[in-house]
Parts: C-alpha cells; sequence; structure tokens
C-alpha cells in the first residue's frame, strides 16, 4: 500500500482536514473528487473506487463524512480500504461520535494522529491503545510522559509494561450470528454461521493464555475424526496470537492487550435449522392498501430463549 494523500470531506465535498505524505500530487486535485462521485451517481454507478488521469480516489462514508485516500502508483487497494476502515476506528475510539463537529473541534489531535498513523504513505501505528499512549486529547497529560512509551519499541507493542490490577480477571464471550437463504418454498439454499471470540483481560504483568478449540483439523490429526467438531473457516486473529503455535497444535497461544479486544473471527460453513421461521403472505387489495399476515414460529430448545427479536417488514 501507498497512500500519497489522505482527506477528510464534509457532505459537501469540503475539506476538511488533509495531509499530504509523499509531495508527489496536487493536493488540488481533491477538487474533482465530488463531481466525479456526483456523476457516478447520477449513473447509478457507485464504487468505492473513483480514477482520474492524474489519481485514484479511494473513499469511505461514515456519518455524512468522507475518508478519502488519493493514490497516484498501482497501489494494493485492499490494504487502502482496510487502513481507511482502521482510521475511522481509531478516531471513534478517541471521539465516541465521528462527525464534522467532532472533526473541527479535535483537528489538532487528528493531525497528530495523523502522523502516527501512516508515514511516507505508509501504514504505521494503528493500535489505538498504543497510541492514546502519547497522543492524548488533554494536553496536561503529556507532562507525564517524559519518553516514548515502551510499547512503541518493544516487540510486544500491543501490551505496556508495569501493568497492575489488584484482582486477575480474564472474560470471554463468543458472539455468532447466523446467515440464511431460502427460496419461496421455505427450503433452506445457504446456510452459514459467521462468529468471533471477544475478550476482557484485566491481568498484572505479561500474562501468557492459551485457548483451545474443538477444531476438526486437530481431531482429525489425533485420531479424534468422530468427535463432536466444526471446521473453521475464513479464521483471522488478533495480532497477538502465535501463528506457528496454531499451525502446529491448534492452540490459540497469546500475550493478550490490555482491556477490550476481539481475539479471533471465523465462520462456520454448515447446514443450520433457523432459530426462528417466518412465513409470510403478502395480498395488494389495491393500490394504496397492502395485506400481510406473517407467521413466526421457535425452532429452538425449550431451555433456550430469545430476546429483543425483530422482524423487518419491507
Amino acid at each position: 500500500m501507498s497512500s500519497s494523500a489522505i482527506f477528510i470531506l464534509d457532505a459537501k465535498g469540503k475539506v476538511l482536514i488533509s495531509r499530504n505524505y509523499r509531495g508527489h500530487i496536487d493536493m488540488g486535485v481533491i477538487d474533482k473528487f465530488m463531481p466525479l462521485l456526483m456523476e457516478k451517481e447520477e449513473e447509478g454507478l457507485i464504487t468505492p473506487i473513483l480514477q482520474t488521469p492524474e489519481c485514484t480516489f479511494a473513499y469511505v462514508k461514515t456519518n455524512n463524512l468522507y475518508l478519502v485516500s488519493v493514490t497516484r502508483s498501482n497501489a494494493n487497494i485492499a490494504l487502502v480500504f482496510v487502513f481507511l476502515h482502521k482510521v475511522v476506528q481509531v478516531f471513534t475510539e478517541y471521539f465516541k461520535e465521528l462527525e464534522e463537529e467532532s472533526i473541527r473541534d479535535n483537528f489538532v489531535v487528528i493531525y497528530e494522529l495523523l502522523d502516527e498513523l501512516i508515514d511516507f504513505g505508509y501504514p504505521q501505528t494503528t493500535d489505538s491503545k498504543i497510541l492514546q499512549e502519547y497522543i492524548t486529547q488533554e494536553g496536561h497529560k503529556l507532562e507525564i510522559q517524559p519518553r516514548i512509551p515502551m510499547a512503541v519499541t518493544n516487540a510486544v507493542s500491543w501490551r505496556s509494561e508495569g501493568i497492575k490490577y489488584r484482582k486477575n480477571e480474564v472474560f470471554l464471550d463468543v458472539i455468532e450470528s447466523v446467515n440464511l437463504l431460502a427460496n419461496a418454498n421455505g427450503n433452506v439454499l445457504r446456510s452459514e454461521i459467521v462468529g468471533a471470540i471477544k475478550m476482557r483481560v484485566y491481568l498484572s504483568g505479561m500474562p501468557e493464555l492459551r485457548l483451545g478449540l474443538n477444531d476438526k483439523v486437530l481431531f482429525e490429526s489425533t485420531g479424534r475424526g468422530k468427535s463432536k467438531s466444526v471446521e473453521l473457516e475464513d479464521v483471522k486473529f488478533h495480532q497477538c496470537v502465535r501463528l506457528s503455535r496454531f499451525e502446529n497444535d491448534r492452540t490459540i497461544s497469546f500475550i493478550p492487550p490490555d482491556g477490550e479486544f476481539e481475539l479471533m473471527s471465523y465462520r462456520l460453513n454448515t447446514h443450520v435449522k433457523p432459530l426462528i421461521w417466518i412465513e409470510s403472505v403478502i395480498e395488494r387489495h389495491a393500490h394504496s392498501r397492502v395485506e400481510y399476515m406473517i407467521k413466526a414460529k421457535s425452532q429452538f430448545k425449550r431451555r433456550s430463549t430469545a430476546n429483543n427479536v425483530e422482524i423487518v417488514i419491507p
């Protein structure tokens, strides 16, 4: 990835924040972004990438703000979008609500963040926990930082040294969602489970944690292929996980960041019975009257409960 410049625009295309990293493009090229975007919208060809003879725009939109990366070279566009979404995440953790007012109120901090997030067009430090150690919103906090935090130069960059708690605690949550595609006859055509393991860690020192899974690859390699196991796909780990250890014995070994973070995400491509089955009958009586008959049937075990169920009727 190589980003020549970063811009933050309001809903009308006015530049709120800009930073030129490589100095080989005209910063006035951003004036072509909004007319080109409106032209694509009129044609019904909205894409996250816009091209001109001089450069390429890659952008993400959030709360009527446009975060735009401008590149002149043949950049890895997938990495550009990953970085842009990471910038949105960092700004949100700093300012809670990422909107035009928060951008204007915190432009000094934003420029500091942009200088640390990316160096000469290449991503550098994108961990918000590390950034918050030496880029703060209150100026007086800088007085107690006489030197660069160890986390910036330490091999374990995601965790600072010297963390102490009176009580050591670890909380682990497995959050899964079911995606189903059914035809008009009620037959399930495709189903999958998308899951994530989220942790809250309040441990002293530099602890090493280990987590085991009922992974199908592990069970088959140890002669337990008939056991109750799952086949994980599209696994994505936090940077703290030792990947070599996972490849060898399928054990998730890691020194966790302090506080809340997502340890891993995964997908299970398996046949899933719908937890709540919906049947609908639609009758159109006139141009201004439509009658819906909706039936909902729960298909989970009696000892389970469903909370905050919402049925969206288009």
